[in-house]
């Protein structure tokens, strides 16, 4: 009889299992600490494995290196209730020395980042590469503020949950701060 409820039960303990693993990861292992997307002033191009999208963000901020940032990512799969990955491109740069505000167009979701460093303005340049999903993405989205207040924090942005996605991102520019 025992035997009996384990063949029944094992089973709906395995789907249980695989539908919690579609929505909630552990901590993000971002590589050892050294491991950074880029060098002060210096360009970089980031993109997670396909069919995965950037879940968490961690930068460090150095006023002595050009008032620049060392960046790194981490990347997971994209929830399987999303399906496939249709199609990725890279969205349009958004210039160094200006505010701008940009979420990925056509529901697509960050799967990476390309950055290049202007001396001339001690800013960056961004351009995003999205990707959209065979399934539409929820559109209950909302922009955080609180990462990071200032422009000289350091920051560790994390998604802990698979209904939470980055779709854009937005800055301040001071000619005075840089």
């Amino acid at each position: 009889m025992d035997l009996v409820l384990l063949c029944v039960f094992l089973p709906l303990v395995t789907v249980a299992w695989g539908q919690y693993s579609d929505y909630y990861y552990g901590p993000y292992n971002y590589g050892d600490n050294d491991e950074w997307a880029n060098v002060y002033r210096q360009g970089f191009n980031f993109q997670c494995p396909h069919g995965q999208v950037i879940v968490a963000v961690r930068s460090v901020f150095n006023k002595k290196e050009g008032s620049d940032r060392l960046w790194n990512y981490a990347c997971m799969p994209a929830a399987q209730s999303l399906g496939e990955p249709t199609e990725c491109w890279w969205e349009e740069i958004n210039r160094a020395g200006t505010e701008w505000y940009q979420t990925c167009s056509n529901n697509g979701l960050v799967a990476g980042f390309q950055s290049q460093y202007f001396p001339s303005v001690l800013d960056r340049e961004w351009q995003f590469y999205c990707c959209r999903y065979s399934r539409r993405c929820p559109y209950s989205c909302w922009l955080t503020t609180e990462y990071p207040e200032h422009y000289g924090e350091d920051m560790d942005m994390m998604m802990y949950t698979y209904d939470h996605y980055i779709r854009g991102a937005t800055t301040t520019f001071s000619a005075v701060d840089r």
